[in-house]
């Protein structure tokens, strides 16, 4: 059994690349971080800050068994699938995780009389957006399984709030990149489907990555994404719960730096900061892909006190750098002696 710590948070998710950076926030001042995750693509290594549980959301008995023997105040629910084309080949699984594995974390909470949730959420809820930037209220009109899973699970925590009293913020994410500044946690996946580790890849192997779409009727033809740095998403969760421990109500809120980058404007800045160039082949557009996501974070910025404080390209650009020259190393074979 372990000890009952005060200000104890269960981060599902939490050996994840956004869940492990949300823990390391938690302990920066003074939390205690819970890590709740299966280990499908999580890592042990990036657990640092507090216990691991191994555990799936769907498995009850297992996060009823996290929260009493930990004394868990609070939950931050990372955990998910998360990929977009994934999702419209898989959406079976889309929603077995992040809406069944939801309804089971809720139903835990409510056995251990939990009431704070902090919800991991995402702009893919708004598809494709008839004005931009993108303010909260804006019509959720998904084109993706994962986009309609994580508007499902919005729902759901709406209507435990006005049933069972269950208190909840949902952060939407536009597109999370980097690492931690000082490369303690970053991205690391068996099958990456993201752009920046994608493309810092390609230029350290030699390898083509593929530009999906020449034609949006943006700048330069591709896609224009909202980047915000992983460390300022998970300074955001933080604020977040302080947000719902005093007291407050809840919200929906988006998280991005209001300012929209290309897809070739992402490659154009490793190539500034890095000296490498990306090789790359133009490829057609795919399913599901709005042509621009660009955030309103204002609500944020008033109600959370949430500045970005990464918000140059750039400087994205360095730490996931960094990161991924310490993964390749890490990840190279060693030499016998």
């Amino acid at each position: 059994m372990g000890e009952s710590v005060a200000n104890t948070i269960l981060v599902t998710g939490g050996a994840g690349y956004i869940g492990s950076h949300v823990c390391k926030a938690l302990a920066s001042i003074g939390m205690v971080p819970v890590t709740f995750d299966n280990m499908a693509a999580g890592h042990r290594w990036a657990v640092q800050w507090g216990p691991l549980v191994e555990g799936d959301l769907r498995d009850g008995a297992a996060l009823s068994a996290a929260f009493k023997t930990y004394a868990v105040e609070a939950v931050i629910h990372c955990a998910g699938l998360t990929s977009v084309p994934e999702s419209q080949v898989q959406p079976h699984a889309y929603y077995d995780t992040n809406v069944v594995g939801t309804l089971s974390l809720l139903a835990a909470m409510r056995q251990a009389g939990l009431k704070a949730l902090i919800f991991s959420s995402s702009c893919a809820t708004y598809g494709n957006p008839t004005k931009v930037p993108i303010v909260e209220g804006h019509p959720q009109q998904p084109t993706s399984p994962y986009g309609r899973s994580k508007l499902m699970a919005e729902q759901i925590l709406a209507d435990h709030r006005n049933a069972y009293g269950i208190e909840s913020v949902s952060l939407r994410y536009f597109n999370a990149a980097g690492a931690d500044p000082r490369s303690d946690v970053g991205e690391d996946r068996a099958v990456q489907t993201h752009l920046f580790p994608l493309a810092m890849q390609a230029a350290l192997q030699g390898n083509e990555m593929v530009v999906y779409g020449t034609d949006y009727d943006t700048r330069d033809g591709t896609c224009v994404r909202d980047y915000v740095h992983v460390s300022d998403l998970a300074a955001a969760h933080v604020m977040a719960l302080q947000k719902l421990r005093s007291g407050k109500a809840a919200h929906a809120y988006n998280l991005g730096t209001g300012e929209g980058t290309t897809v070739m404007e992402v490659l154009a800045a490793i190539l500034r900061v890095t000296n490498k160039r990306v090789p790359r082949r133009l490829g057609q557009r795919r399913s599901g892909d709005p042509a621009e996501l660009v955030a309103d974070s204002t609500r944020a910025r008033q109600e959370l006190g949430w500045h970005p404080q990464h918000r140059h390209i750039d400087a994205m650009v360095r730490t996931a750098w960094s990161w991924e020259l310490k993964r390749q190393l890490d990840h190279a074979p060693r030499r016998a002696v």
